[in-house]
């Protein structure tokens, strides 16, 4: 047996067990998993933040361990098996790659992800309609970045990034009338508006909004750290600190 599947057999053949001889395993269920999922789905995206292999390949493994588990519970209420899972991502990577398994020619990333999105349209439209699919849990910046590309998919679209960043432009004027009005509900929803804008600028150029708000916020962290490095080495507190010096600190970190 290859390798890979006798280790999937491996892990079947421990949650089989586990299910049925350990008191935690065998109380869970799709709705006690959830909040552990999420946390582990985080743990993942840390491990592939920081570019350590090693936590990707224990966080993979984590996540896989939770779909084995959704997995037998519902073999165990009749409702799916670990085989209809596969089967079904497999049916799904098959009819969304008509340029491999197929006659459609698709011969650049760009026109394979238009084919991809045309695709999950074209199943999910007639149901939830174009903005359906999107999860309604979603993180407001992801939500925000998929609801665009959805759109964007049927045509939905500025003409070039310069477009967008007229809109950005015109926001920031909205938010800078409604601060001096005073209202802070319409000075929210104009802040809103202003988000929705530079994520759409950033995808309109190329960039992932997720992570380049993740740069900054490493970026960030790291610079504070140095500040607060220097201010100890005072024998001080931050808070007891004048502003000016601490951005002496500041800058210093920036040079570095």
């Amino acid at each position: 047996m290859d390798k890979k599947l006798e280790a999937t057999a491996r892990l079947i053949e421990v949650m089989d067990r586990l299910r049925v001889e350990c008191p935690w395993d065998r109380e869970q269920t799709i709705h006690s998993l959830r909040n552990n999922t999420i946390e582990e789905t985080f743990e993942l995206v840390d491990a592939i933040t920081a570019d350590d292999m090693e936590g990707i390949k224990e966080e993979l493994g984590d996540l896989f361990l939770h779909i084995v588990f959704y997995s037998k519970i519902g073999e165990e209420q009749g409702k799916f098996d670990l085989a209809d899972v596969a089967n079904g991502v497999c049916d799904k990577l098959i009819y969304r790659h008509p340029h491999v398994y197929g006659d459609v020619l698709a011969e650049s990333p760009e026109e394979v992800k238009q084919n991809w999105e045309a695709l999950k349209l074209r199943k999910k439209a007639r149901k939830s309609g174009v903005l359906g699919g999107v999860p309604r849990s979603l993180p407001a910046m992801v939500k925000a970045f998929r609801i665009s590309e959805k759109a964007a998919a049927v045509g939905f679209d500025w003409e070039s990034a310069a477009d967008v960043w007229d809109k950005v432009h015109e926001e920031v004027r909205e938010v800078e009338a409604e601060m001096q009005s005073g209202d802070k509900t319409k000075l929210e929803a104009e802040f809103g508006d202003l988000y929705f804008a530079l994520i759409n600028a950033c995808r309109k150029s190329g960039i992932d909004p997720e992570n380049a708000l993740e740069l900054t916020n490493k970026k960030f962290i790291n610079r504070f750290n140095h500040l607060e490095k220097r201010v100890a080495e005072q024998g001080k507190m931050v808070s007891e600190t004048p502003l000016e010096e601490l951005e002496s600190y500041w800058q210093e970190a920036k040079n570095n």
